[in-house]
């Protein structure tokens, strides 16, 4: 996949800079074609001002040992002390999934979010922000603001965590879960058993992770 860094700019007093790496599909320069979209959000350990560390987990890792995928991935990097589900940091990734809808041949029915930790609290916070911003999403090991948790209703959600993590506990999931069940027929919940907080490898090796994912459209 084609690889390039870049910084976001803040559009406005309620933003920050982000500086993220956009991944390419190798066959986008050859084609036309649209594609889907993935917006991948790291854990608060890989939080700084380096690029690098956004590559120590989840899709970035795997593209860096030579995985490919059927779709643009853009991964931002949290700066030092931030947090992704602030409204700050909320409104920014927002703002620039559009900005990426508008500058790449991005399918826009087609645009997914996922995150790991502090990255999957992220996926839902901006999920319940704007709840038709994406077709689906993936929140590893997260939580959220379960006061609006009802926006997410008709999103296509699929949980993951682990039984015996010891840092975001696995009932944040179980609560989205129960809450959502009855109403929406497209959220799922995966427990994975003895695994602490490490429950995104084994998610982001595995291919039916993102089968299910791109399987949804707006």
């Amino acid at each position: 996949m084609l690889e390039r860094s870049f910084i976001y700019k803040a559009n406005n007093e309620e933003q920050v800079d982000l500086g993220y790496i956009l991944y390419l599909p190798a066959e986008y320069e050859n084609t036309d074609s649209s594609f889907p979209l993935v917006l991948f959000l790291h854990g608060a350990g890989e939080r700084g001002d380096d690029l690098e560390k956004i590559k120590i987990h989840g899709i970035p890792r795997l593209i860096s040992e030579g995985r490919t995928f059927p779709f643009i991935c853009i991964a931002p990097q949290c700066p030092e002390g931030g947090y992704w589900d602030r409204p700050e940091y909320v409104s920014t990734l927002i703002s620039l999934v559009k900005e990426m809808e508008k500058e790449h041949r991005v399918d826009s029915n087609r645009i997914y979010c996922t995150g790991l930790s502090m990255g999957g609290l992220g996926t839902l916070a901006m999920a319940i922000r704007e709840p038709k911003l994406f077709s689906a999403i993936i929140p590893v090991c997260g939580g959220a603001d379960m006061e609006n948790i009802h926006k997410l209703s008709e999103l296509p959600i699929w949980l993951f965590h682990g039984d015996r993590d010891d840092v975001i506990p696995l009932d944040n999931s179980i609560a989205i879960y129960q809450d959502l069940r009855l109403v929406n027929e497209h959220i799922f919940l995966t427990v994975y058993g003895d695994v602490y907080h490490d429950s995104w490898t084994e998610t982001y090796e595995n291919d039916d992770t993102y089968d299910w994912l791109l399987k949804y459209k707006k």
